[in-house]
């Protein structure tokens, strides 16, 4: 993994197939305790949405890579008076070792990163949430022993992060990808097209608005809430559009038997999922956010250099 060293993930089109799988083996060896790495490296939180899992999971893998953690909440820091983002990427440059930016603008991710020499990671923009497909792709390998050749169904907004991501990453991996979204809500095109690009004759990709057909003897099923971080405003609008999509025992029953359920957390239960999806037997929920602490610590080390 030594191609990582010193370089940003703001994308998950920032990897290659290699390194992706590369990232996802240093994962599943850290998860079994087979190998154990130690660095004396500061991680920096900046984080301007609310977080649970992408908090807890950086701070988790960095402790147990024996590395520190600073919580820079923009709260309490200047960026809450206005300086500017350049301003603040060149002192934590200063003092940091790597840092994990939580945002609403992904231009904002990549010119803090521009103006910095450390490691940046997305740790969530609108646009993408990379680390968390790095988990998911993770349990999905864990439950098939394998991605190239497995269908992954995305049911839901398919204009949010965790499609845009998905696309990219399953492309990536050489599965195939389907997104079914209402009309409006269907994924940019920039990034389907990129998807396409990046799976190349390996991957099938597919956008549609009909959600049954979308799940067809689909093997990863995957959800996540109709109205993300910034859009509350709009949810109980979302709810009849959405509707049709929800993840429920009907549309599982249209799906491979051997079919695993995703979602990204948190989750409204009733809405999107089902709570019998959820807690039942093909849910894979609770691995995959634990997932999300194995994955980063990968690629922290990866991008350290960690030995």
């Amino acid at each position: 993994m030594g191609a990582l060293i010193g370089r940003d993930l703001l994308s998950m089109s920032d990897l290659t197939t290699d390194e992706l799988h590369g990232l996802l083996n240093l994962a599943a060896e850290l998860k079994s305790g087979k190998i154990h790495l130690k660095c004396q490296k500061i991680l920096g939180l900046l984080f301007y949405k609310a977080s649970t899992r992408t908090r807890v999971s950086f701070s988790a893998a960095m402790y147990r890579l024996g590395g520190q953690v600073l919580d820079l909440n923009p709260s309490v820091t200047q960026v809450s008076r206005g300086e500017p983002l350049i301003d603040t990427a060149r002192v934590l440059d200063r003092y940091l070792d790597i840092v994990a930016i939580r945002t609403f603008d992904q231009r904002d991710l990549e010119t803090f990163a521009s103006y910095t020499d450390i490691p940046v990671i997305n740790a969530l923009t609108d646009l993408e949430h990379p680390c968390q497909v790095l988990a998911d792709l993770q349990t999905i390998q864990e439950s098939f022993n394998t991605l190239a050749g497995t269908t992954l169904t995305y049911v839901g907004d398919g204009s949010n992060n965790m499609a845009h991501s998905l696309l990219l990453g399953g492309a990536l991996a050489g599965m195939n990808v389907r997104i079914a979204a209402p009309s409006g809500y269907q994924p940019l095109d920039e990034i389907v097209q990129k998807a396409k690009v990046l799976g190349s004759d390996r991957s099938e990709i597919t956008i549609t608005t009909d959600p049954i057909a979308a799940v067809e003897g689909a093997q990863v099923i995957y959800t996540d809430v109709w109205a993300s971080m910034g859009q509350e405003n709009t949810a109980e609008s979302r709810i009849p559009v959405f509707q049709p999509y929800q993840v429920n025992e009907d549309l599982m029953s249209h799906a491979d038997q051997s079919a695993i359920v995703l979602h990204c957390l948190p989750a409204h239960r009733g809405e999107e999922i089902t709570d019998g999806v959820i807690e039942g037997r093909q849910s894979r929920v609770w691995d995959q956010a634990e997932n999300r602490m194995h994955a980063q610590q990968a690629l922290i080390a990866s991008l350290l250099g960690v030995e």
